[in-house]
């Protein structure tokens, strides 16, 4: 099943927001399994970027003392739920966050519409913690039932490369999800 509007947003917020919570994402995206990976610590302050409408933010606060609701387009991230979050209107070249400010940064299918990521690691490294850690998942280059085109996605080793020019290696690799890789850097 493609799902072309997850990369071609339809003209309404509340649209794009029925695509982005559909319950059949559950099945192949598996949000509790990526959540008991991560381990995440109560005391932890994580930013999810391209948080949309909240699928992943809304269950980091269950988990951690705050979530920074990283995304580009404020309809979306007025309709997410939770005092523990903190909603961030980013621009397309900058998260926003603050300094010295999250232990996790977690970016799911969202690293492939970011121009220019060497500048944009930069400031995502900025926004780290000593010892704190980049969480990507991301589509496998191939052709999937979900997700955007081959044409639009990122290799993981090219990943790997950009992020170890940025200064970070992997951490974590888990390999339990059919259509994406999932990785965990840290400097």
């Amino acid at each position: 099943m493609q799902v072309p509007q997850q990369h071609h947003p339809p003209q309404s917020a509340t649209e794009y927001a029925h695509v982005l919570k559909d319950p059949k994402r559950d099945e192949w995206q598996k949000p509790h399994e990526v959540i008991k990976a991560l381990s995440l610590r109560a005391d932890e302050a994580i930013a999810d970027i391209g948080a949309g409408n909240g699928y992943f933010s809304e269950r980091f606060a269950r988990h951690v003392a705050r979530v920074y609701a990283v995304d580009i387009e404020p309809k979306l991230l007025d309709m997410i739920k939770g005092d523990k979050i903190e909603r961030i209107t980013a621009l397309p070249d900058d998260p926003k966050l603050p300094a010295a400010s999250v232990d996790t940064v977690f970016l799911c299918n969202v690293t492939h519409h970011i121009d220019n990521r060497g500048p944009y690691w930069a400031k995502v490294a900025a926004a780290l913690k000593p010892g704190g850690r980049i969480v990507i998942l991301e589509f496998h280059k191939k052709p999937l039932p979900v997700g955007p085109g081959p044409g639009m996605k990122i290799e993981q080793a090219v990943l790997v490369k950009e992020l170890a020019v940025a200064g970070f290696k992997v951490s974590r690799e888990h390999g339990f999800l059919p259509y994406q890789y999932f990785l965990e850097f840290k400097r």
